[in-house]
């Protein structure tokens, strides 16, 4: 364990409704730290469907207000709101690694891109809004104008607590949509501070509502008829329940969903540069995000001498308190994660799989007390076990040999996601090969699986997405529609 860490104060939760800062009418909710749960990081209550519908009544009554508002005035509220979140990094990256469990270094790093992210949207009001088409009649231009869609519904996960939520209110606000946010309820305090941003900056009353409530809560708000799109990030069983529910009411829906990525190491690939990265790529935020390393697939000329130095390197990470000077790998979010990882650890070793670092949780000493998973490798005798194919969502890799790199790439596509993947080689041809061959939405070249710019399209293929891509000028297909307009003077042609 490392140094002992002073208690993050505890957050009062409220809920942002039509401006207003209120408390909800529910159960308890309680926000703890897992690397120390028997510390709160926030406490209030939930919200219900009252909430869900007085907010979506509130950003129902914005909407027509907000669109009319110009793009360079929206643009104004999102960099407003990125400079305090920018000057709050230290504090609310503190408070995002209490209570998430990825490292302090971390939790700064994603505030600091929650501001980038917002930066990017209020650029879009100096970038083209629309196209001009020639006609084919005298007289007359062809125009395609973008609307917002109207009322969205945000639904977000525990991993990345500020930086997703922001990479889809930002666009949603930019191109004049109004809100509705439910958050994950195990990162409250990160998605109160983000309200607080834009709240703060001036956002008119309405135009953003956060909801702190759990599933029910976030079901309601999917099936209120008064919410016109919504986008989602979460488990792949979730999204596709809301994807029935959205096409059953003809709603549009975003889904990012789940990943179960691979990094291929092929024989001519730099061993320590590939060490480095897969190791960020699989025990980062502790493995608990889409785009992490779970699947390893090394050609035989090099597996020896790396899944050596790989689970070596893993042994040597230093596991301890998020907030700790020093830690290099958190703890899960949740006693019930930390059981489903060590469930399917000890399944997959029971099926014939070979512990080459980790394995457990810690049955003693101070890491016993939080939500701490050793990072796990693991050989595996066949591609036939779970481990192989379900995302478990934590610090654990499994490992299996290929005889060359068309065998390798195969294994890469052997997958029912297609979120991200790696390939590890100094030889071009076989780098322009993987990206023929390898269906993902992300490719890397000799860098990890994880990572995502504002700038460029985010999203996977096959079962990881569902919907437009995310982030970037690809985030306008999902959060406007075109009118196709024909202008035509009117006088004689």
């Amino acid at each position: 364990m490392t140094a002992t860490t002073t208690p993050t104060p505890t957050v009062a939760l409220q809920n942002l409704i039509d401006g207003r800062w209120q408390d909800g009418h529910g159960e308890d909710l309680v926000s703890t730290n897992p690397s120390r749960p028997d510390q709160a990081v926030g406490t209030g209550a939930l919200a219900g469907t009252d909430e869900v519908d007085q907010a979506v009544a509130a950003a129902t009554r914005a909407a027509a207000s907000w669109r009319r508002t110009p793009h360079h005035e929206r643009a104004g509220v999102l960099s407003r709101a990125a400079a305090i979140v920018e000057q709050n990094a230290q504090t609310w990256g503190h408070e995002l690694a209490a209570e998430e469990g990825k490292t302090r270094p971390e939790g700064i790093g994603e505030v600091l891109r929650a501001a980038q992210i917002l930066r990017f949207f209020a650029g879009e009001a100096d970038r083209e809004a629309g196209e001009t088409y020639a006609s084919p009649r005298r007289g007359e231009r062809i125009l395609v104008t973008r609307r917002p869609v109207g009322v969205v519904a945000v639904i977000t996960p525990f991993n990345f607590p500020i930086a997703i939520p922001a990479w889809k209110i930002a666009p949603a606000l930019s191109y004049g949509n109004t809100v509705v946010w439910k958050p994950a309820s195990l990162v409250p305090v990160l998605a109160l501070r983000l309200a607080q941003a834009l709240h703060d900056a001036g956002l008119p009353p309405g135009v953003l509502n956060l909801v702190l409530g759990g599933g029910a809560t976030g079901g309601h708000l999917v099936d209120h008829p008064g919410v016109h799109a919504v986008t989602f990030t979460g488990s792949t069983g979730v999204g596709r329940s809301i994807a029935a529910a959205c096409a059953a009411r003809g709603v549009p829906i975003q889904a990012e969903m789940g990943g179960k990525n691979a990094a291929v190491v092929l024989d001519d690939a730099d061993l320590d540069l590939a060490v480095e990265q897969v190791l960020l790529g699989a025990f980062r935020s502790t493995g608990q995000k889409c785009t992490a390393t779970s699947r390893l697939i090394v050609t035989d000329g090099i597996a020896d001498a790396f899944v050596d130095a790989f689970a070596r390197r893993a042994r040597s990470l230093v596991v301890g308190d998020a907030v700790a000077e020093g830690t290099q790998m958190g703890p899960l979010v949740s006693a019930d994660a930390r059981a489903t990882v060590h469930s399917g650890v000890e399944a997959a070793l029971a099926q014939g799989a070979v512990p080459l670092a980790g394995g457990s949780a810690f049955p003693g000493g101070s890491l016993a007390d939080g939500w701490f998973m050793a990072p796990t490798v693991l050989e595996l005798p066949s591609t036939d076990l779970e481990l192989w194919r379900e995302e478990l969502f934590g610090p654990v890799v499994g490992v299996v040999r290929a005889r060359d790199t068309a065998e390798a790439f195969e294994l890469a596509n052997d997958s029912a996601f297609g979120l991200s993947a790696a390939v590890f080689t100094n030889d071009l041809a076989r780098a322009l090969d993987a990206v023929d061959e390898i269906d993902v939405g992300m490719l890397h070249v000799n860098s990890e699986t994880a990572g995502a710019d504002p700038h460029v399209p985010f999203g996977g293929t096959k079962q990881s997405g569902y919907g437009p891509k995310e982030q970037g000028r690809a985030s306008r297909e999902f959060f406007t529609h075109t009118t196709t307009v024909y202008l035509r003077g009117g006088g004689p042609a």
